[in-house]
């Protein structure tokens, strides 16, 4: 039987600079096999030149990991700066600038399941704890790029398509969905089990 979130093995916590290279191994294996059956295998090697780890949610203290056991289940974060997708390497798409709590909304960041941990619970969860987090520092509403792998659990946690982009990678389109939610009706129960 698959363990559940509400399991007592599974725990939250900030990620921290030593956590880097696990969440760059589970990042990657997130790509390789989560966006099977979304994107063909051309556009999932194009895809890893506009996802990945953007060191600066870490530094901010805004990226979140949970783990199960020792091993790292997921992780993703928020932000309050502008840039609202990419990893280190995309610095076209890197924009560092404060955002404005009351007229912007805080960027949902970065989220990656173990495909060992996928369906479980384990995205929603970090995802409800990043808008809780926004909605504590005054931000009324969240905005995110999805893969089209991650948009059913945003359409789920009641995200909205913006707008439907291609990136493009050395010709490859990568199809990306930009998506926000108002945060007013975000629930505060931190339960593992909510």
């Amino acid at each position: 039987m698959a363990a559940s979130l509400s399991s007592s093995r599974f725990t939250l916590r900030t990620a921290i600079e030593t956590d880097l290279t696990a969440l760059k191994l589970v990042m990657n294996l997130a790509i390789e096999e989560l966006q099977r059956g979304f994107l063909s295998d051309e556009e999932i090697v194009a895809s890893y030149a506009v996802m990945g780890l953007d060191t600066q949610l870490v530094a901010d203290g805004t990226y979140f990991v949970i783990e199960h056991g020792s091993t790292i289940a997921g992780c993703g974060g928020w932000s309050r700066r502008a840039t609202l997708y990419g990893g280190d390497h995309a610095s076209d798409l890197r924009e560092p600038r404060l955002l404005n709590a009351g007229q912007e909304g805080a960027r949902i960041r970065a989220m990656y399941t173990h495909p060992a941990f996928a369906r479980r619970g384990v995205g929603r969860h970090i995802l409800q704890h990043c808008e809780i987090s926004a909605l504590s520092e005054g931000f009324k509403r969240a905005e995110l790029m999805a893969t089209l792998a991650g948009e059913p659990l945003y359409r789920a946690c009641g995200y909205h398509q913006v707008e439907r982009i291609m990136a493009i990678v050395d010709g490859i389109e990568v199809p990306l969905v930009r998506m926000e939610k108002l945060l007013a009706s975000v629930a505060t129960d931190r339960d593992f089990g909510a």
